[in-house]
Protein backbone atom coordinates (compact mmCIF):
# COMPACT_ATOMS: atom_id res chain seq x y z
CA UNK A 1 0.00 0.00 0.00
CA UNK A 2 1.35 3.46 -0.85
CA UNK A 3 2.32 5.74 1.98
CA UNK A 4 0.50 9.06 1.51
CA UNK A 5 1.55 11.80 3.91
CA UNK A 6 0.29 15.38 4.21
CA UNK A 7 2.49 17.79 6.16
CA UNK A 8 -0.35 19.48 8.03
CA UNK A 9 1.87 22.38 9.07
CA UNK A 10 2.28 23.25 5.35
CA UNK A 11 -1.27 22.46 4.19
CA UNK A 12 -3.29 25.66 3.70
CA UNK A 13 -6.56 23.83 3.11
CA UNK A 14 -7.02 24.82 -0.53
CA UNK A 15 -8.24 21.29 -1.31
CA UNK A 16 -6.42 21.10 -4.64
CA UNK A 17 -5.52 17.49 -3.85
CA UNK A 18 -9.19 16.67 -3.30
CA UNK A 19 -10.03 18.10 -6.73
CA UNK A 20 -7.27 16.37 -8.70
CA UNK A 21 -7.22 12.92 -7.08
CA UNK A 22 -8.89 10.47 -9.49
CA UNK A 23 -9.57 7.89 -6.76
CA UNK A 24 -10.79 10.17 -3.94
CA UNK A 25 -8.00 9.54 -1.42
CA UNK A 26 -8.44 12.84 0.47
CA UNK A 27 -11.05 14.42 2.71
CA UNK A 28 -11.00 17.93 4.14
CA UNK A 29 -11.30 17.82 7.92
CA UNK A 30 -11.37 20.23 10.80
CA UNK A 31 -8.63 19.11 13.18
CA UNK A 32 -8.37 20.25 16.82
CA UNK A 33 -4.66 21.06 16.51
CA UNK A 34 -5.39 23.37 13.52
CA UNK A 35 -8.63 25.16 14.46
CA UNK A 36 -8.36 28.02 11.97
CA UNK A 37 -8.76 25.97 8.76
CA UNK A 38 -9.63 22.58 7.36
CA UNK A 39 -6.77 20.30 6.42
CA UNK A 40 -6.41 17.62 3.78
CA UNK A 41 -6.37 14.14 5.30
CA UNK A 42 -5.57 11.04 3.23
CA UNK A 43 -8.40 8.94 4.64
CA UNK A 44 -8.29 6.32 1.87
CA UNK A 45 -4.54 5.72 1.41
CA UNK A 46 -5.23 2.16 0.29
CA UNK A 47 -6.97 3.50 -2.83
CA UNK A 48 -3.96 5.54 -3.99
CA UNK A 49 -2.75 4.60 -7.49
CA UNK A 50 0.44 6.68 -7.19
CA UNK A 51 -0.43 8.95 -10.12
CA UNK A 52 1.23 11.81 -8.20
CA UNK A 53 -1.38 14.36 -9.32
CA UNK A 54 -1.74 15.53 -5.72
CA UNK A 55 2.01 15.93 -5.28
CA UNK A 56 2.35 17.88 -8.53
CA UNK A 57 -0.61 20.17 -7.86
CA UNK A 58 -0.19 20.98 -4.15
CA UNK A 59 0.72 24.68 -3.98
CA UNK A 60 2.50 24.19 -0.64
CA UNK A 61 4.44 21.01 -1.54
CA UNK A 62 2.82 19.45 1.52
CA UNK A 63 2.20 15.95 0.09
CA UNK A 64 4.55 13.01 -0.32
CA UNK A 65 3.65 9.64 -1.78
CA UNK A 66 6.05 6.68 -1.46
CA UNK A 67 5.90 2.90 -1.85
Amino acid sequence: MPNVVVDLSKCSGEATCVSVCPVNVYDMKKLPEYPSSQKSVPTRKQDCIQCMACVASCPEDAITVTD
